[in-house]
């Protein structure tokens, strides 16, 4: 009898062969967006598609820089699936050499069209912007005259000489935020401004999160970092406020995630139901509450202590040019600047 069960189970219980689990779709993405934040919205994703997600992160150090090396490195036999970058600009390097699959998400003509790629290839979604972090206790004690910092500009200003931070500029969103400067005001121009910013005793950190630490903790009255290390900072009640810079000028640098499919990837079905489920108001609205996102999907609520996107005067960017200036200016970055 015990024999006779032991078959009924494994027929399932109908005399017929029960079938083999179907295993789970695989898909293979790789991410500079902060492991904290990305790791629950791939996760979530897990469970609305049923795929398996296999993720590779960025390291802070290198944030994007070395995860786009990968994807060239591997061009001839990509591993990866989707390419979910923590800025606009990338995707463009690798759409010149051929790497990036055309995917828009569904719902992608609902996003702002300067956040959505002309040729189809993706859509932005989930956007931060370029602040000015400052410690409004150590500013009340070093300038008791009321001056505070406004604009990326006053990194170079002698006013705070010695009292700024940044970020290296070869690496993750100081590099795009460069070489938007430098297409918005030429190299030259671009060139002698990080000039006069290392000139002016700017501390050159290792990461934005870095930038963060050294206003935290008072060693500079300000930092140029992202909304997503300020809001962190702000969380943590630390004597901070934020400052979209150059409101009265050229504008806020802002700049959208964006998920690509790997052209030539080995799973493409799951790559592109894995961006559908990223570039979505529910992969919105978990980075909004996690990390201080700024919705583009018109129905996702903007997070407390951020400013809508709509209402903060944006730099105006050619996200396309920015790329192929941030190639150019690779060279004299490392040589003539100095970083």
């Amino acid at each position: 009898m015990r024999a006779a069960l032991l078959l009924l189970a494994a027929c399932g219980g109908s005399g017929e062969p029960a079938a083999p689990a179907e295993p789970a779709r695989e898909v293979v993405v790789y991410t500079s967006v902060d492991q904290v934040f990305s790791e629950p919205v791939l996760k979530a994703c897990e469970a609305k598609t049923g795929l398996a997600v296999r993720a590779a992160y960025d390291t802070e150090e290198t944030k994007s820089t070395g995860l786009v090396n990968r994807l060239v490195a591997e061009a001839d036999r990509p591993r990866a699936d989707v390419f979910w970058s923590n800025d606009p600009v990338r995707p463009y390097l690798l759409a010149k050499r051929g790497l990036v699959a055309a995917h828009l998400p569904p719902g992608a003509e609902r996003l702002p069209a300067w956040a959505r790629d002309a040729e189809g290839r993706w859509a932005g979604f989930a956007a931060r912007a370029r602040v000015l972090l400052v410690n409004t206790e150590r500013l009340a004690a070093t300038h008791p005259d009321g001056a505070a910092p406004a604009s990326v500009r006053d990194l170079a200003d002698p006013r705070w000489r010695g009292q700024a931070a940044m970020a290296n500029p070869l690496f993750g969103t100081t590099t795009m935020h460069v070489a938007a400067l430098a297409t918005a005001w030429g190299d030259d121009a671009a060139r002698d401004f990080l000039r006069a910013v290392k000139a002016n005793g700017t501390r050159i950190a290792s990461s934005n999160g870095e930038v963060k630490r050294l206003v935290v903790s008072g060693e500079v009255v300000f930092g140029l970092t992202d909304t997503d290390d300020a809001h962190e900072a702000l969380a943590a009640g630390a004597p901070v406020r934020v400052v979209y810079p150059d409101q009265d000028g050229e504008g806020t640098l802002v700049m959208p995630t964006a998920a690509v499919a790997i052209r030539g990837g080995p799973h493409p079905d799951a790559a592109g139901a894995l961006i559908d489920c990223l570039a979505s108001p529910d992969g919105e609205r978990t980075l909004a509450a996690s990390a201080a996102h700024m919705p583009l999907f018109p129905e996702v609520p903007v997070p407390e202590g951020v400013r809508p996107v709509g209402e903060i005067r944006a730099m105006r960017v050619d996200y396309a040019a920015v790329a192929e200036t941030m190639a150019r200016i690779e060279p004299w970055l490392r040589d003539e600047v100095g970083w």
